[in-house]
């Protein structure tokens, strides 16, 4: 594997070539089985990255898989953008998909739920769906246009970004539905996560900033120091600070829970990162270059 490090004084990033240029590293999660998870995008595939000797298992699955994540049946699931389909894989390599009862409707972010089943938003149709392990599917209207990320919030809920109805939506896991809209017009929302504080932190990849939502809806926003950044994902991290990546800038930014932000850079201004999630007591990123970035904090 090719590997690139950048060290700062308690941060290194080491990059690992997972794929070629095209496949379209994208979505990744930490798996039931140790290992880590993320989709190819562009090759139409899911792939396994083995902790004990790094080497990745690559699996065929539908047309563009985006975010994945782990679900309480032991299994991964995952969006199929361009199928229209949520599919779902087992560690040993089993894989099946779903339709929703929308087609046509762009399935994009995915969680598990507070309930035992997998939740997803279908942001060409502003619905939010739900899909039990063995493929029952119900589906809502979302709190307002194009949600694109969610997550399960501290008070039981789903929360998710609606991307162009400018604000952040709040799902009960029988549907009723409400949207806070956001101060800055034009941030169009796209991560989300529950952070370490109890409240959801999100991206604003139109505005350049970072946000934050209390479960009682009071909003704060933080501006990044390159306004053109376009923050995409967001996670919390180990060190109980909140990562994301900047799509538009090759990087990725730390922030803390009260709001101090920095920035690390990658190899590469265009390395195109997208998704990050906490694992093995790093995080991880995937590049859509072709490969994964291990961001390890060190005391």
């Amino acid at each position: 594997m090719n590997e690139f490090t950048e060290r700062h004084e308690t941060v290194s990033v080491r990059e690992l070539t997972v794929s070629d240029a095209g496949a379209g590293p994208y979505g990744l999660t930490a798996g039931p089985d140790g290992a880590l998870w993320f989709t190819l995008v562009h090759q139409g595939a899911v792939a396994r990255r083995d902790p004990d000797d790094g080497l990745a298992t690559v699996h065929p699955v539908g047309d563009g898989p985006t975010v994945i994540t782990a679900g309480a049946d032991g299994a991964l699931w995952f969006t199929e953008y361009r199928s229209h389909r949520i599919g779902r894989i087992t560690p040993g390599g089993d894989y099946a998909s779903f339709a929703p009862l929308t087609p046509e409707g762009g399935p994009y972010g995915i969680t598990a739920g507070p309930d035992g089943a997998v939740w997803f938003t279908l942001g060409s149709a502003d619905r939010i769906g739900r899909i039990t392990a063995d493929g029952e599917v119900t589906e809502y209207p979302a709190p307002g246009a194009f949600p694109s990320a969610l997550t399960t919030g501290p008070d039981g809920a789903l929360w998710c970004t609606l991307n162009q109805g400018n604000a952040v939506g709040r799902l009960t896991t029988d549907g009723r539905a409400r949207a806070y809209p956001l101060p800055t017009g034009g941030a169009a929302p796209v991560g989300i996560a529950t952070g370490p504080d109890g409240a959801l932190w999100f991206t604003e990849i139109g505005a350049g900033r970072i946000g934050r939502i209390t479960v009682a809806g009071d909003i704060t926003e933080y501006p990044l120091p390159d306004p053109a950044a376009r923050p995409h994902a967001v996670t919390a991290g180990p060190d109980g600070a909140l990562w994301f990546t900047e799509w538009g800038s090759g990087r990725v930014g730390r922030v803390t829970v009260d709001g101090r932000v920095t920035s690390y850079a990658l190899s590469r201004a265009d390395s195109e990162p997208h998704g990050i999630t906490a694992h093995d007591g790093a995080l991880w990123c995937a590049l859509e270059t072709g490969s994964l970035a291990r961001i390890e904090v060190r005391s």
